[in-house]
């Protein structure tokens, strides 16, 4: 197997190439170039970045003013939540120690796991979402499919600002519960891109605060209606800029040759090499942006509209309707991945070694999976293992998974590990920007 330890690297116009004397297991030849463009981001002004960061903290932007952005994104947990499955409206505290408020219950759990935001900046992000529901379409009117169709707004400078905004329009996650206040009673209706709707309420509400209201005329001139892709468009720049993953122990070995430790070293050439896992992990951030059905154990409410009776997630195939597509989610990107458990779409497995223990023969994890390793807030009435007690969704589940079985041993998944530790941006972690002591609204900053 080879070495990269021993690969020539060669950098040109923003290329990393990997000069190969010895052949590298489903990605080159010998004497092949195994090449990736180092990633493409573009830059912001301050002023532009500062708002994105009061807004990204403020919990105006939910139906209740209670929830922010930050709320499942925080730097306290590497951009996420430190649970498998969150609480959003109607949840109270941050991270484990999140609970249900008594007076505002929520429904259910969010279905899907709160993923890390790093490096969503970068020009190859272009896929959102563990079902890759909303991406970059050059054939759609405005550049983007989205589940909204021709009702989504125009306008958005990115598919990253498009994406920004849908956590507002979710019940579970930040609008509240039916007929709460107006945003959720907009959004039961459908109202959401239309003259009234949710979004333009979000937009009327934040113009209403005077120092945001002079914040945007400030950027976009004397006078300036507050639009809701205004909002949108700088929650995405900050997120651009504060999270922006690109200087590990890894980037630095690839920039200048920088050494990794022996255990990473080894780690990397696994990576690489006989462990495989670079066929899906690809490119400078470790994701081929594509779906892959592995097996992972389900739990939770499901991804179902509230009139169907199932907790089934079904992946991608619920976007293309495609039964190839069954049970099959998005590559998640590994940066930072040492800080951002759990992992998996439904936050299955606590712990780095116990997920890639899964990737080496997932039916038989699935079958034999553990449910004492997940980190759920107590939800009184969920029902968090229907999937997972119905022989029927295990089969249909197992018969999904695309991987084969294979063999490592405990000191190679060791070595795995510590390269996985080597993604590490700790920089990125902290954020540029930080936790503002602040917000115009006046309301609690999560922290």
């Amino acid at each position: 197997m080879m070495s990269l330890r021993s690969a020539k690297h060669v950098f040109k116009g923003g290329l990393v190439a990997l000069a190969l004397t010895t052949p590298l297991p489903l990605f080159a030849e010998p004497g092949e170039l195994l090449t990736f463009d180092l990633a493409s981001f573009s830059d912001f002004a301050p002023d532009r970045v500062e708002l994105g960061q009061m807004l990204f903290y403020d919990p105006i932007l939910s139906g209740n003013q209670t929830v922010a952005c930050a709320t499942c994104h925080h730097p306290q947990f590497a951009i996420s939540d430190g649970l498998s499955l969150g609480l959003g409206d109607g949840g109270v505290n941050l991270g484990p120690e999140r609970h249900v408020d008594p007076d505002n219950i929520p429904e259910q759990r969010i279905p899907r796991n709160s993923p890390a935001l790093f490096n969503l900046g970068a020009e190859e992000f272009t896929v959102m979402f563990h079902d890759g529901r909303l991406e970059a379409d050059p054939d759609r009117p405005n550049g983007i499919r989205t589940p909204l169709g021709d009702a989504m707004a125009e306008g958005f400078a990115s598919v990253l600002s498009a994406q920004a905004m849908f956590p507002v329009l979710s019940a579970d996650e930040m609008a509240g519960h039916y007929s709460e206040n107006a945003i959720s009673q907009s959004v039961r209706l459908g109202h959401l891109s239309l003259d009234g709707g949710a979004w333009e309420q979000i937009a009327a509400r934040v113009a209403e605060v005077p120092e945001y209201r002079a914040r945007f005329e400030a950027i976009y001139g004397t006078g300036h209606q507050v639009g809701f892709t205004d909002i949108s468009d700088l929650l995405a720049e900050f997120i651009a800029v504060e999270w922006r993953a690109d200087d590990s122990p890894f980037d630095r070995y690839l920039r200048d040759d920088t050494a990794l430790s022996d255990p990473a070293s080894r780690g990397m050439d696994l990576f690489y090499g006989e462990a495989g896992c670079a066929s899906c992990h690809s490119g400078q951030f470790q994701t081929d942006h594509a779906f892959h059905a592995i097996a992972m154990p389900q739990l939770g409410p499901g991804k179902a509209a509230r009139f169907e009776d199932h907790a089934l997630d079904v992946g991608r195939m619920r976007v293309t309707g495609d039964p190839a597509d069954a049970y099959a989610f998005r590559t998640p990107s590994l940066r930072n991945v040492a800080q951002t458990a759990p992992y998996g779409h439904s936050g299955a497995y606590s712990t780095l070694e116990a997920v890639i223990r899964h990737h080496l023969d997932p039916v038989a994890s699935l079958l034999s999976y553990d449910r004492d390793q997940v980190i759920l807030p107590d939800l009184a009435g969920a029902d968090d293992w229907r999937v997972m007690d119905d022989p029927e969704s295990l089969a249909a589940i197992a018969a999904a998974n695309t991987l084969e079985p294979m063999a490592l041993s405990d000191a190679q998944i060791s070595d795995l590990i510590s390269f996985l530790e080597a993604l590490t941006d700790e920089t990125s972690i902290i954020g540029r920007y930080g936790i503002p002591d602040a917000v115009p609204s006046g309301l609690e900053v999560p922290r």
